[in-house]
């Protein structure tokens, strides 16, 4: 059998999983596609160059051995290749099968989340072993079963090969080198084809489909490795300087203002509740809030707080994962292009955090978790950026609950409020940040706390909500009670919605989040503008009573300066919301602008100016994190 057969039956094998696993994945969302109002069959033709691109990388190297290996090597290079295509085989199928519950979770194929949690083995296989246990079975007996059939077929698959004189092996190469290069390439313009030329139609499902899992996790590992450098450069290229004009005009802060050179949104804000005395912070984010779930059913306790607080009616998510909140609302800065900068290098050390701000006045700072707070590195970016105490999971003793993330939320607010009170009692003021985690995916809770939701599964999203609400009620319960609260301004806000899905290119509906300031002399009050997260901690330094110098990316709301702005990223897009109009970018693409109607996008006329602003902001918050200058 010559090469050029033996590599095309492997070729049309990976193609065949491939396209099973597009097929079940097309199936499962048949409702949605149909409703797409697109060209939906080319998902398969696009899709058969995707899966190509893939599957003739993979070739590389064994056409590689089977052209220039020496005679001698037969039976090496044979036992070799058959234990390469059972690895490559088995990942296929691993991912292809992964791909199912990634989708149900994420609403998008399998990206660098897939691999950006492995490096926390214990609570990642904790919750697959609690929620995916069918899911891990049927992938590995399929694997089982493929590798058990594949090895017995394949014995001395490769032998054949070298019973081609060695110099017409070599003289093959060329010929089938060239397919593959064309192949890898999958373009004979300028560039070659890369993850963008899945994004044909204008429904987000659709593309999604079309993508392969495996190539999408390749090419999200390398573009988040070089976002620092070239990678942004998909979204469009715009001057710095024109740039940061544009996203001081948006965000509404005057460049006369600005005080510094070191950090380009740097500038004095006067308090609008000036105090003589220190007001403690607290800051209370919660695990995967979204606002569909306030109600009387699942948050009562959120709902009476609600009648004594400001509340925020129309905010909205930086993005959707736990570090786009924590570095929003810790923060203030909006979504970086590429990993959060909780996890990232340069931010570290000399990140502005309310804790760098306060801490030199002379507040006690904290960051108060019932897991381990090495996950998403938060610990080493806490402690690098102003925090002075870590409480985690090893701090708590004799916990009324663990779960698979930590101890409970009850658990948490028991020892936060001793803590304050310890520390209210010392005459320290203190800044604090507390994270719940109970309202997470496998969803454990202890029992007697709540009625579960009728007809749901114990350990299930809504009735996990309904726990993390009795748990806020219980926090504010006993924490009036104590000496520390009149002197205390609480903050309660999601970091994101639990699931975040829809067909628009960004959902920006399931970006929508609740969030209340608390405390003695806050007038009840709904704001029904669009806020941001960096707003809310604007607004509750605002409430402090002291003037800050700070570069926060947002504004009090009682601020004349406040703007009605969100920008949100999903994946890799930004939407760039301006009171009802969006303007959506993404890599590779062209911008485009929406109506945010009905919480659906509606396509309309191009905003060329708040395309660009759009971009604008993408390459500044690059600019700020490379730099180093927030």
């Amino acid at each position: 059998m010559t090469i050029f057969k033996k590599l095309l039956t492997y070729y049309l094998l990976m193609i065949a999983l491939f396209f099973v696993g597009r097929v079940v994945l097309f199936t499962l969302y048949l409702d949605r596609i149909l409703a797409s109002d697109v060209n939906y069959y080319l998902s398969f033709l696009y899709g058969l160059k995707m899966d190509t691109m893939l599957a003739s990388a993979l070739l590389v190297i064994p056409l590689l051995l089977l052209s220039f290996a020496p005679k001698i090597m037969a039976t090496l290079v044979d036992g070799f290749l058959r234990l390469y295509f059972l690895v490559v085989f088995g990942i296929i199928i691993y991912i292809e099968n992964a791909t199912i519950p990634f989708f149900a979770q994420y609403d998008v194929r399998p990206n660098y989340k897939f691999v950006e949690y492995l490096e926390y083995p214990k609570e990642v296989f904790g919750m697959i072993l609690a929620d995916y246990k069918l899911a891990l079975v049927v992938a590995f007996v399929m694997i089982g079963l493929f590798s058990l059939l594949y090895w017995k077929r394949s014995k001395e698959s490769f032998l054949a090969v070298f019973e081609l004189i060695w110099w017409k092996r070599a003289l093959l190469f060329l010929p089938i080198g060239i397919l593959l290069f064309i192949g890898i390439r999958s373009s004979f313009g300028h560039r070659p084809a890369n993850i963008s030329d899945a994004l044909y139609s204008s429904s987000r499902i659709v593309n999604e489909v079309t993508k392969n899992s495996f190539y999408s996790i390749a090419y999200a590992i390398y573009a988040n490795k070089s976002y620092a450098t070239k990678a942004v450069k998909r979204y469009g290229v715009i001057d710095i300087d024109e740039a940061m004009l544009r996203i001081s005009t948006r965000l509404g802060i005057n460049k006369n203002d600005i005080n510094s050179s070191q950090s380009p949104f740097l500038r004095a804000n006067k308090t609008h509740f000036p105090s003589s005395k220190k007001k403690n912070l607290v800051i209370f984010l919660q695990e995967s809030l979204g606002y569909q779930f306030i109600s009387s059913e699942l948050t009562p306790e959120v709902l009476k707080l609600k009648k004594e607080s400001l509340w925020f009616d129309q905010l909205y998510s930086n993005g959707t994962r736990s570090v786009r909140g924590i570095a929003g609302v810790a923060s203030g800065i909006l979504a970086i292009p590429g990993k959060g900068v909780v996890k990232r290098n340069k931010s570290q050390h000399n990140f502005f955090s309310f804790a760098s701000l306060l801490n030199p006045k002379g507040y006690h700072t904290g960051f108060y978790y019932g897991g381990e707070s090495r996950f998403d590195n938060m610990r080493s970016w806490f402690l690098g950026n102003g925090f002075d105490e870590i409480i985690e999971q090893k701090d708590y003793t004799d916990p009324k609950f663990v779960a698979t993330w930590g101890v409970s939320d009850e658990d948490l607010a028991d020892k936060a409020n001793q803590r304050f009170s310890q520390l209210y009692k010392e005459g320290t003021p203190f800044a604090v940040m507390m994270f719940s985690s109970s309202n997470h995916s496998p969803f454990e809770y202890p029992d007697g706390r709540i009625e579960p939701v009728e007809g749901e599964a114990k350990y299930s999203l809504k009735n996990a909500i309904k726990y993390a609400d009795y748990a806020i009620g219980k926090f504010f319960e006993d924490a009036k009670k104590l000496d520390y609260y009149k002197d205390t301004i609480f903050v309660v806000v999601a970091d994101h919605n639990v699931r975040v899905y829809g067909d628009d290119a960004v959902p920006i509906d399931m970006f929508h989040i609740p969030a209340f300031i608390i405390g003695e002399g806050i007038e009840a009050k709904v704001y029904n503008k669009l806020a941001s997260q960096p707003d809310i901690l604007a607004t509750a330094l605002d409430y402090l009573g002291e003037d800050f110098t700070v570069p926060i990316l947002g504004h009090s709301i009682w601020s004349d300066a406040k703007q009605e702005i969100n920008l949100m990223q999903f994946n890799e897009n930004y939407a760039l919301r301006v009171g009802e109009k969006v303007a959506i970018i993404e890599p590779n693409q062209p911008a485009q602008t929406f109506l945010y109607q009905e919480k659906k996008l509606v396509a309309t006329a191009h905003d060329r100016e708040l395309e660009k602003d759009a971009l604008a902001f993408v390459v500044t918050l690059n600019h700020l994190y490379n730099k180093e200058l927030f």
